[in-house]
């Protein structure tokens, strides 16, 4: 019974750390080596398809620019096709070794793009942690019909699992409000 807690809390954790990396990719006008760490790159010819992050150094030199100075020259062209293809609607500068991104300032209408879709990220994982917590109450109700455990048992996990789900959904929250804060700092 206690092990339904706990892989509720363990999936939950997942589900908040896969929206939190994915808010860290949303452009906010500053620059961050987050917002590339992770596109993903076809190098080698075809051959392989990794992040820019296993490819290269990534650096923030000054609060508009990011320096990405990859490990291998052959692939310099391959991470400026993956920026390009990635969306992130910055133009990469290739300067002899390494990959100039200057981040524009974003104007008020990109800002609020970006905030409506940090809202959607952000309602996306509030259903993931909402699917977890019908996961494990279901989990909770199959022991139950059972007769594996006591009422009270019962009782104790399905709020322990509920105080879980309010407290991710109240993360996501914070986040969801801290992004769009530094979104629309000018």
């Amino acid at each position: 019974m206690e092990d339904i807690v706990k892989q509720a809390k363990q999936k939950m954790e997942k589900a908040f750390e896969v929206l939190r990396v994915d808010l860290a990719t949303v452009r906010s006008g500053k620059a961050s080596s987050q917002m590339v760490e992770n596109i993903e790159v076809v190098a080698y010819g075809g051959s392989a398809r990794l992040k820019i992050m296993e490819l290269a150094t990534i650096s923030v030199p000054d609060p508009k620019t990011v320096v990405i100075t990859p490990f291998d020259l052959s692939v310099i062209g391959d991470i400026e096709k993956g920026i390009n293809d990635s969306g992130l609607g910055i133009n990469p500068s290739v300067s002899g070794e390494f990959i100039r991104l200057s981040i524009p300032p974003l104007t008020e209408e990109r800002r609020a793009e970006m905030v409506k879709m940090i809202n959607q990220k952000c309602e996306n994982g509030k259903v993931m942690i909402r699917q977890v917590r019908q996961d494990s109450m279901r989990e909770i109700k199959k022991m139950e019909d059972q007769g594996h455990t006591s009422e009270d048992d019962i009782e104790r996990n399905e709020k322990e699992v509920q105080s879980l789900t309010d407290d991710y959904i109240k993360n996501i929250d914070s986040l969801r409000e801290q992004k769009e804060k530094e979104l629309m700092t000018v």
